[in-house]
């Protein structure tokens, strides 16, 4: 694909982006406690695999959504917008990304987020994820999907639903150091099985972790995790809010393994900062912490 004819799919694409969230705005002005944010982040992703040059490089950007529709109930999208690519012609292509409705609630002890949709690595299912404080320091954790294949770029293709992949373990959190360790096993995406542990430390909107994980097809592996929240921290609650992504996060692995330890993301901004909850339903972990974004007038839910 030329450069002049992806400019102009990035533009078309970023002027529906707006039309749309204008109409939407429109609709949702006169309906209470409801809200759309409109935002974009940028990936980078590189390689050292090539030895015609030392790194292959892909940028894209990944423009969104999020329609909080109340109750905890949420509807999310995001499209993937390569604008330099030297991974090849499967990656020049604008894609879905994300196209998902949620549900989260509490029973009991138990926290609980339902989605259902078009997830991240080309997959769509219902996904079931749930989360259980034990104390202020210790919490257990598991997540189970049921998933089909679907593909828009370089060609359609969708398969039926026969892949289930999930995790379970547990964390624990060190309030003194706004610390936090965590330990997941799991038979993962691609249909391999391992376990992966990490060690988080929290600061002033950016964690920073180091992890270590076993597959039984790559065996051993380790590297570094940095999630940045994105400012501006203070904003204004409106019902269509044009913002940055709410974080960048950095993944660095020793070994390169694509398809090793790999799990989907129902979420388009999910980290591991946040985790899968909104932070005024848990109140666990990093959540306890002073909030990375203030939204003046926004009404807290119960």
């Amino acid at each position: 694909m030329s450069l002049k004819r992806q400019v102009i799919q990035i533009h078309r694409f970023l002027r529906r982006c707006v039309l749309a969230g204008l109409l939407l705005g429109a609709v949702l002005s006169e309906a209470s406690g409801q809200s759309i944010d409109i935002f974009s982040g940028v990936e980078l992703h590189f390689k050292d695999l090539d030895f015609k040059r030392q790194y292959d490089v892909l940028i894209n950007l990944t423009p969104g959504f999020k329609w909080d529709m109340g109750n905890h109930w949420q509807l999310s999208g995001q499209v993937i917008v390569p604008v330099f690519n030297q991974y090849g012609e499967d990656f020049s292509g604008i894609r879905p990304n994300n196209l998902a409705v949620s549900k989260q609630l509490k029973t009991g002890p138990f926290y609980w987020k339902a989605t259902a949709g078009l997830f991240s690595h080309n997959r769509y299912g219902i996904d079931l994820k749930t989360f259980v404080p034990v104390t202020e320091w210790l919490a257990f954790e598991a997540q189970a999907g049921y998933l089909g294949q679907l593909f828009t770029w370089p060609f359609w293709y969708i398969g039926k639903p026969d892949r289930f992949a999930g995790t379970v373990g547990g964390d624990i959190y060190l309030k003194r150091w706004n610390a936090q360790l965590r330990g997941v096993a799991g038979w993962y995406l691609y249909q391999d099985y391992g376990f992966e542990a990490e060690a988080m430390r929290h600061f002033n909107h950016t964690t920073v972790s180091v992890y270590a994980n076993w597959n039984n097809l790559t065996r051993f592996d380790a590297g570094f995790r940095v999630v940045v929240m994105i400012p501006p921290y203070h904003r204004k609650a409106r019902v269509v809010n044009f913002r940055p992504a709410s974080n960048f996060r950095l993944s660095y692995t020793v070994m390169f393994h694509p398809y090793s330890n790999v799990m989907y993301k129902t979420d388009p901004e999910e980290n591991e900062r946040d985790g899968w909850f909104d932070r005024d339903l848990l109140e666990w972990g990093s959540h306890t912490m002073a909030p990375d974004f203030i939204i003046e007038g926004k009404e807290v839910e119960e």
